[in-house]
């Protein structure tokens, strides 16, 4: 027999799966009854499962016609938007490499790209000063990842 936490996750992934905007709104005691837990049962599963880093943004209001918002985000937004916080004035050149291959490896942007972005960022470190560098290579991966 399932635990409690497995039973909220499936029933939340399951609500979720029928609707094809990726995202679901929930009342905390629609899913209590169904499931018949407490709704902290419901705010530990959301704060453990459905987080940030394993594809899911949750919104929460409490109290009287509260609501639980659950949104899917693909998972190449979050891989962006790590590199982009990984980016500051001590990042070096190899790591932008790094940064490039990883995504064509996952097949998130052409080699073609690759190139591009790496030609871009070798100009960067050769002649600008780090904090251009640093919005400059920034809005690469920003850019990547809108057109992605």
């Amino acid at each position: 027999m399932s635990n409690i936490a497995d039973l909220i996750e499936e029933y939340i992934l399951r609500r979720l799966a029928e609707q094809q905007t990726g995202q679901v709104e929930l009342r905390r005691t629609d899913i209590a009854d169904e499931i018949s837990c407490a709704p902290s049962q419901i705010s530990y599963v959301l704060n453990t499962r459905f987080t940030h880093d394993k594809g899911f943004t949750v919104e929460s209001r409490r109290g009287l016609g509260g609501f639980i918002r659950i949104v899917r985000v693909p998972l190449q937004n979050i891989i962006y938007e790590e590199m982009v916080d990984k980016i500051d004035t001590d990042t070096d050149f190899e790591e932008v490499k790094a940064m490039v291959r990883y995504l064509i490896q996952h097949q998130l942007i052409s080699s073609r790209e690759g190139g591009l972005v790496i030609q871009a960022a070798n100009c960067a470190f050769n002649g600008m000063k780090e904090a251009d560098r640093v919005k400059m290579l920034k809005a690469l991966f920003i850019t990547l990842a809108e057109f992605s």
